[in-house]
Protein backbone atom coordinates (compact mmCIF):
# COMPACT_ATOMS: atom_id res chain seq x y z
CA UNK A 1 0.00 0.00 0.00
CA UNK A 2 1.19 3.08 -1.23
CA UNK A 3 1.52 6.25 1.75
CA UNK A 4 0.04 9.49 1.40
CA UNK A 5 3.13 11.03 0.26
CA UNK A 6 3.53 8.37 -2.69
CA UNK A 7 -0.17 8.88 -3.76
CA UNK A 8 0.32 12.51 -3.85
CA UNK A 9 3.16 12.21 -6.21
CA UNK A 10 1.73 9.63 -8.67
CA UNK A 11 -1.60 11.80 -8.65
CA UNK A 12 0.40 14.96 -9.57
CA UNK A 13 2.67 13.43 -11.83
CA UNK A 14 -0.64 11.86 -14.12
CA UNK A 15 -2.57 15.46 -13.77
CA UNK A 16 0.36 16.68 -15.31
CA UNK A 17 1.05 14.39 -18.10
CA UNK A 18 -1.91 15.00 -19.84
CA UNK A 19 -1.52 17.12 -23.03
CA UNK A 20 -1.33 20.61 -22.49
CA UNK A 21 -1.53 20.62 -18.49
CA UNK A 22 0.44 23.36 -16.06
CA UNK A 23 0.79 23.22 -12.65
CA UNK A 24 0.60 26.48 -10.37
CA UNK A 25 1.94 25.98 -6.72
CA UNK A 26 0.71 27.34 -4.22
CA UNK A 27 -2.15 29.31 -5.78
CA UNK A 28 -4.22 31.05 -3.38
CA UNK A 29 -7.10 29.33 -1.44
CA UNK A 30 -6.41 26.78 -4.38
CA UNK A 31 -2.94 25.44 -3.02
CA UNK A 32 -1.99 23.82 -6.35
CA UNK A 33 -3.69 24.57 -9.47
CA UNK A 34 -4.12 23.03 -12.21
CA UNK A 35 -4.75 24.17 -16.00
CA UNK A 36 -5.57 23.64 -19.05
CA UNK A 37 -5.73 26.48 -22.31
CA UNK A 38 -5.36 28.90 -19.95
CA UNK A 39 -8.15 27.69 -17.66
CA UNK A 40 -8.18 26.17 -14.01
CA UNK A 41 -9.69 22.84 -14.40
CA UNK A 42 -8.85 21.82 -10.77
CA UNK A 43 -6.88 22.16 -7.69
CA UNK A 44 -5.67 20.29 -5.00
CA UNK A 45 -5.51 20.71 -1.27
CA UNK A 46 -3.22 19.20 0.68
CA UNK A 47 -2.55 15.63 -0.22
CA UNK A 48 -5.48 14.02 -2.24
CA UNK A 49 -8.42 16.61 -1.58
CA UNK A 50 -9.21 17.12 -5.23
CA UNK A 51 -11.61 19.65 -6.64
CA UNK A 52 -12.44 18.91 -9.91
CA UNK A 53 -14.92 21.44 -12.52
CA UNK A 54 -17.13 19.83 -14.44
CA UNK A 55 -20.22 20.96 -16.69
CA UNK A 56 -23.16 20.62 -14.73
CA UNK A 57 -24.76 17.53 -16.33
CA UNK A 58 -21.78 15.46 -16.19
CA UNK A 59 -21.93 16.92 -12.71
CA UNK A 60 -24.85 16.38 -11.62
CA UNK A 61 -24.56 12.20 -13.23
CA UNK A 62 -21.08 12.11 -11.15
CA UNK A 63 -22.88 12.70 -8.03
CA UNK A 64 -25.57 10.99 -8.68
CA UNK A 65 -23.81 8.22 -8.88
CA UNK A 66 -21.45 8.47 -6.37
CA UNK A 67 -18.60 8.93 -7.90
CA UNK A 68 -17.51 12.40 -5.55
CA UNK A 69 -19.25 14.45 -3.44
CA UNK A 70 -20.76 18.19 -3.72
CA UNK A 71 -17.75 21.13 -3.86
CA UNK A 72 -18.10 22.66 -0.28
CA UNK A 73 -17.86 26.14 -1.67
CA UNK A 74 -18.73 26.27 -5.73
CA UNK A 75 -21.11 23.42 -6.46
CA UNK A 76 -23.18 25.83 -8.78
CA UNK A 77 -19.69 26.51 -10.55
CA UNK A 78 -19.63 22.45 -11.70
CA UNK A 79 -17.33 21.86 -8.93
CA UNK A 80 -17.20 18.08 -7.29
CA UNK A 81 -14.39 16.91 -4.61
CA UNK A 82 -13.11 13.87 -4.88
CA UNK A 83 -10.33 12.35 -2.20
CA UNK A 84 -7.37 10.21 -3.15
CA UNK A 85 -6.96 7.76 0.18
CA UNK A 86 -6.08 4.90 -1.81
CA UNK A 87 -4.85 3.15 -5.38
CA UNK A 88 -8.39 2.70 -6.02
CA UNK A 89 -9.35 6.09 -5.44
CA UNK A 90 -6.40 7.53 -7.13
CA UNK A 91 -7.76 5.41 -10.16
CA UNK A 92 -11.81 6.27 -9.96
CA UNK A 93 -10.50 10.46 -9.22
CA UNK A 94 -7.82 10.51 -12.32
CA UNK A 95 -11.27 9.38 -14.34
CA UNK A 96 -12.85 12.64 -13.18
CA UNK A 97 -9.71 14.59 -14.01
CA UNK A 98 -9.81 13.41 -17.09
CA UNK A 99 -13.11 14.21 -18.29
CA UNK A 100 -12.89 17.43 -16.63
CA UNK A 101 -9.17 18.30 -18.50
CA UNK A 102 -11.18 17.03 -22.21
CA UNK A 103 -14.13 19.79 -21.30
CA UNK A 104 -12.02 22.52 -20.96
CA UNK A 105 -9.59 21.26 -23.76
CA UNK A 106 -12.22 21.69 -26.14
CA UNK A 107 -12.64 17.85 -26.59
CA UNK A 108 -16.38 17.53 -25.37
CA UNK A 109 -17.57 15.07 -27.84
CA UNK A 110 -15.38 12.74 -25.77
CA UNK A 111 -16.89 13.89 -22.20
CA UNK A 112 -19.57 11.79 -20.38
CA UNK A 113 -19.64 10.51 -17.13
CA UNK A 114 -18.41 7.32 -18.33
CA UNK A 115 -15.82 7.73 -20.71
Amino acid sequence: MKSPGELNLELRQRILALPGVTEKPNAGIHEDAFFVSRRMFMHIHGKGHCDICLPKDVQQQVLAEGKAQPHRWAPEKGYVTAMVRDEQNLDSTMELIRMSHRYFAGDEHSLSAGK
